[in-house]
């Protein structure tokens, strides 16, 4: 596989390290090329994984015709998207284009709706992708959308639940929170800026067998959702996220009947984030500031610490998982699929921070299962379309092990009772 690389970041700096280790006798991996607008960037991250297959080079990633002629001086048959979904577009054209493999971890921008967009969608996130699925079949390539942790590692979760743990699927809930805090900083992203900013001022969206898709006011809905230690029980609240506009697509036709994504954002985040909106630093439509024209949202990501730069600062761990309601052997069940990630624990072995590494290291497993043929398809798929034994069973090698936690239900306490008298027969 000849990876081009796109996007030398936090999450695309952990890219390399992790699929050189995944890798480091190269039986898959041929060679990668890492690429930025900042050279400088996409240099140290090719020199920190140690390995003459990996190079660094310059580009555009909003620029398709630079794309492409890398791709064509470099024989690439893989491009790798690790850049902010308003770049989405570009890189996916020209990965048709040159005839390669594509994948990316977020996809295509939403629009809200004009009129009512508390309630009604217009333009969903991954609707521009999804409506070119024809020319990517027809071209017999494959597109995979959405390979990060969520979405990405818990769309692999849902397709094991259905497989292996339920005869019916009725509700998919993504759950997100961690315990982080950041010596030092009283406000402090710990992902990607331009697309935290970028999810959380848009109106989320819910899934409902009866109601198809629809959107609810920013940070609505606040629960308390049971994480397992070290995390503990947290306040999440719903925000924009790809997986209610993924899941529904498979397994609507398995039972499905709702579908949400819930962050745990504490009240001081959703006061900054709303503190930008308030003050149009949240737009990402040009304004002049003397002789410059620039995007207020760039300004803020700019200004603010690099998520890639404050690991070392970082206490604590994250827990990414699914929420998964259904029927097993007659009865109701609901368990909580996850992986816990510790900042320290990440530092040390991957070199970056809890957030990134947990991202990163999923679309590392997804590059070396269609490497080897493990995962195969045409036209645009999504993780959940493809098996999940190979995924889950690659998880622990990489230091992110998965985790399950049964959650009350009748058939937990059918099983805890049948527990509780085995003794006694």
């Amino acid at each position: 596989m000849n990876v081009l690389l796109v996007g030398a970041g936090a999450v695309g700096e952990a890219i390399a390290v992790l699929a050189r280790r995944i890798d480091p006798e190269g039986s898959w991996l041929e060679n990668v090329v890492v690429c930025d607008y900042n050279l400088d960037k996409a240099q140290k991250v090719a020199a920190k994984t140690g390995d003459g297959r990996f190079s660094a080079q310059r580009v555009d990633a909003g620029n398709q015709d630079e794309i492409l002629s890398l791709c064509k001086q470099h024989k690439t048959d893989f491009i790798m998207n690790a850049c902010t979904p308003n770049f989405n577009m570009s890189i996916f054209h020209a990965a048709l284009e040159a005839g390669c493999t594509y994948m990316d971890m977020a996809m295509s921008l939403s629009e809200q709706h004009a009129d009512d967009p508390h309630a009604r969608t217009h333009v969903k996130l991954g609707d521009r992708q999804f409506a070119e699925a024809g020319q990517w079949e027809d071209a017999g390539l494959l597109a995979v959308l959405g390979s990060g942790v969520e979405p990405g590692m818990v769309n692999v979760f849902a397709r094991y639940a259905a497989d292996h743990l339920f005869d019916e699927i009725h509700e998919l809930n993504v759950r997100d929170a961690d315990n982080l805090t950041v010596e030092g900083m009283e406000v402090a992203f710990g992902f990607s800026i331009w697309t935290t900013i970028e999810e959380c001022l848009n109106p989320p969206v819910i899934w409902e067998r009866d109601r198809g898709w629809y959107t609810t006011p920013p940070f609505s809905q606040a629960e308390i959702f049971p994480f397992p230690q070290p995390v503990g029980p947290t306040e999440v609240v719903n925000v924009e996220h790809e997986e209610v506009l993924m899941l529904p697509r498979y397994f609507a036709e398995h039972g499905l009947r709702r579908c949400t994504f819930k962050y745990g954002l504490d009240e001081s985040f959703r006061s900054v984030i709303k503190t930008l909106e308030a003050l149009g630093l949240g737009s990402t439509e040009r304004i002049r500031v003397g002789d410059v024209m620039v995007a207020p949202r760039d300004v803020v990501a700019a200004a603010a610490a690099d998520p890639a730069s404050i690991g070392h600062l970082m206490r604590g761990a994250v827990c990414a998982g699914l929420w998964v309601k259904g029927i097993k052997e007659g009865m109701e069940r609901s368990i909580y699929l996850y992986n816990i990630a510790d900042n320290r624990v990440c530092m040390e072995t991957v070199g970056s921070q809890a957030v990134v590494a947990q991202t990163a290291f999923n679309p590392v497993i997804m590059m070396e299962l269609l490497a080897r043929g493990e995962w195969k398809g045409q036209g645009i798929m999504t993780p959940e379309f493809f098996p999940s034994e190979p995924f889950l069973s690659r998880m622990e090698s990489l230091g992110f092990p998965p985790a399950m936690m049964e959650m009350e239900s009748e058939y937990k306490r059918k099983k805890d009772l049948e527990a509780l008298n085995a003794g006694l027969v």
